[in-house]
């Protein structure tokens, strides 16, 4: 059995993750790998590339300004309030084309994809609001990781 968890403002492990900010509100350590979920911090141009989960899927809810998603070949632009699934093997991305941060509440399940934010984020304060932008190592680290996270990027072709 495992104890409930609570976080209070600005609280909870933070990780840049590609120039985003990651706030873990629960891990699969805290929900006996069912779930985990975080908050997004999402500025102007921020946004992973292309991807597909293997394992889990993905939930988004924002909370403030507009994400556009890519789904497939759709393009959606959310606002604050809506709320996005991503079923286990649908090829999405988001990205704020916005000029102002966005924030959402993203849920992965099962757990497990925390692990991989962990291991090439970079790990910043609690209450962090802004991450550096990503370094081509962190890029080029996540790329290599990615894949045994269940997670394939799909890198455009040139």
């Amino acid at each position: 059995m495992s104890t409930p968890t609570i976080r209070k403002p600005h609280a909870g492990r933070t990780i840049g993750v590609v120039g985003d900010v990651y706030r873990f509100l629960a891990t699969g350590d805290e929900t006996n790998g069912k779930y985990a979920m975080f908050e997004a911090i999402v500025p102007p141009g921020g946004g992973p590339p292309p991807h597909i989960h293997s394992r889990e899927e993905e939930s988004f809810y924002v909370l403030e300004g507009e994400i556009t998603f890519r789904i497939g070949d759709e393009q959606l632009v959310a606002t604050a309030g809506m709320f996005a699934n991503m079923p286990v093997g649908t090829p999405h991305s988001f990205k704020n084309e916005s000029n102002q941060p966005a924030k959402m509440l993203i849920s992965v399940a099962p757990a497990g994809l925390e692990r991989m934010f962990f291991e090439f984020g970079v790990e910043l304060p609690e209450g962090s609001t802004t991450a550096l932008p990503p370094t081509k190592q962190e890029i080029d680290k996540l790329l290599t990781i990615a894949p045994g996270y269940g997670v394939e990027i799909l890198v455009p072709k040139h």
